[in-house]
């Protein structure tokens, strides 16, 4: 495959693709060395995965081709800390859903006890996305390997330089190796992928992860999918303006809005309208490009060429339907990279596809709202609900908050969603499916429970089917 380079548009890199033929070769030896795997404590497993994440978050070349991948430095560096750190979020869970399978009895019958057994899924398939391209390759494979399952990951073919120095250090692991491998293509590799694993774990858009929803049901395999979001903040009269417009502004632009939880809808209460739009151009206006030195400025490039064009569009066609532009709103090239400076747009309306459709970039539609209730009605006319904002006094925001048809509400800041690996949550309408990534769940998802019941006394006989009259 031919591959981009963000930063120069260049395509010089070739990464040879797996065959099919290989692919189900390596699920079948990955199922094969799964037991042994398994058949290690929990605590054993992390052990071997410490020692493995260690190596990769010293190793030059895994930073410096996830760099390349994405065009920018700091956030890769950020991908590859996050690892070490969801690896030790694992581990205490792990602890937590492993420690009791004491032996209960039975409420209809206490001569009866059971005990639930946890069996991990012999072959998880990852599915991952290119806007983190190695961290959420690793999230959920972490923690199935950690649950005991073998895991077969296909990167984004659009970010895949990273995977053969993370497969070197793989593979330089005896107890790893034989049960954790990446493989490359398109999406013709990922339906493959599909027909050879247990369970299947995607992040990405909702109109591929409606094929994978419906490949796996076909394969009678669950799928947990992460999809897309069109986050909405809500600021309150109560609200502080200038702390909202400066995490609202970083909250929406981290990634180059190229996040599932970035901020997308902006609606803000009337009487500080004017307030608040004149504090988010302020900060607007203090970002600065990465374009000429991945070490110097806020916004890296837009990784994929094909979202510049949807990001355009959706500006372009809002601006012709009567919203203004009130800073950014132009892809810019630099030497054959793309990028778009923070984007506010007023005077927009519902009905637009700045509002109703995901933009995947830094582009702040800003809506004014007369009562909470009228903003709550606003943030929940959307197909899709990730998570979502509120600004104001602590207890108003929340009471709004809870009234957002979407999974995790950050009050009084933007995407806390994002370090908050232990709290729990569900995607709302488009924005997945399947159980929450996050917190004990998301390690649970790879375990199956068997009960195992022993009966110690008594015991029913064929009388007891016998019919009698009353």
């Amino acid at each position: 495959m031919d591959v981009r380079n963000p930063r120069t548009g260049q395509r010089h890199s070739r990464i040879d693709a797996t065959a099919s033929g290989d692919l189900v070769v390596f699920c079948q030896e990955l199922k094969k060395a799964q037991p042994a795997w398994a058949a290690r404590s929990w605590a054993e497993r992390v052990a071997v995965l410490e020692t493995w994440v260690a190596a990769v978050s010293t190793d030059a070349d895994v930073l410096d081709a996830l760099s390349v991948d994405t065009g920018r430095h700091r956030l890769a560096a950020g991908e590859i800390s996050g690892v070490s750190f969801a690896l030790s979020q694992w581990a205490r869970f792990a602890a937590e859903v492993f420690a009791d399978q004491s032996s209960r009895r039975l409420v209809a019958d206490p001569n009866v006890t059971y005990t639930t057994r946890l069996f991990s899924y012999p072959l998880v398939g990852v599915i991952s996305p290119w806007n983190f391209p190695l961290l959420l390759s690793l999230l959920d494979s972490l923690a199935a390997l950690v649950a005991g399952s073998a895991v077969v990951v296909k990167p984004s073919e659009i970010t895949p330089r990273f995977v053969a120095p993370l497969q070197k250090l793989i593979d330089a692991s005896p107890e790893l190796g034989p049960v954790f491998r990446f493989v490359i293509g398109d999406g013709r590799i990922g339906e493959e992928l599909i027909k050879n694993v247990d369970t299947v774990c995607f992040t990405g858009s909702v109109t591929t992860g409606k094929k994978v929803a419906a490949a796996a049901a076909v394969n009678m395999i669950p799928a947990h999918l992460e999809l897309g979001g069109k986050d909405p903040v809500i600021v309150l009269a109560s609200a502080d303006v200038q702390k909202a417009a400066v995490s609202i502004l970083r909250a929406s632009v981290q990634a180059t809005g190229q996040a599932c939880q970035s901020l997308e809808r902006v609606y803000v209460a009337r009487s500080i309208y004017p307030e608040f739009i004149k504090a988010l151009i302020n900060e607007a206006e203090r970002v600065e490009l990465n374009a000429k030195d991945i070490r110097h400025g806020h916004l890296g490039p837009i990784i994929m060429e094909a979202q510049a064009t949807i990001i355009a569009g959706q500006v372009d066609a809002a601006v012709e339907a009567g919203a203004k532009k009130l800073t950014g709103g132009t892809v810019e090239n630099h030497n054959g990279g793309l990028w778009i400076r923070p984007t506010v747009l007023v005077d927009v309306t519902h009905d637009m596809d700045i509002i109703k459709e995901e933009t995947f970039g830094p582009v702040l539609p800003v809506i004014a709202f007369d009562t909470p209730e009228q903003a709550i009605a606003f943030a929940n006319d959307s197909d899709f609900g990730l998570s979502a904002a509120v600004f104001g006094e602590e207890a108003e925001a929340t009471a709004v908050g809870v009234q957002i048809n979407a999974g995790a509400i950050s009050i009084n800041d933007g995407g806390l969603t994002a370090i908050a690996f232990e709290a729990e949550k569900d995607s709302y309408g488009l924005s997945g499916l399947g159980r929450s990534r996050m917190g004990t769940s998301g390690l649970k998802r790879f375990l199956r429970k068997k009960a195992i019941l022993t009966r110690h006394a008594g015991g029913a006989g064929i009388d007891s089917l016998r019919e009698h009259r009353d």
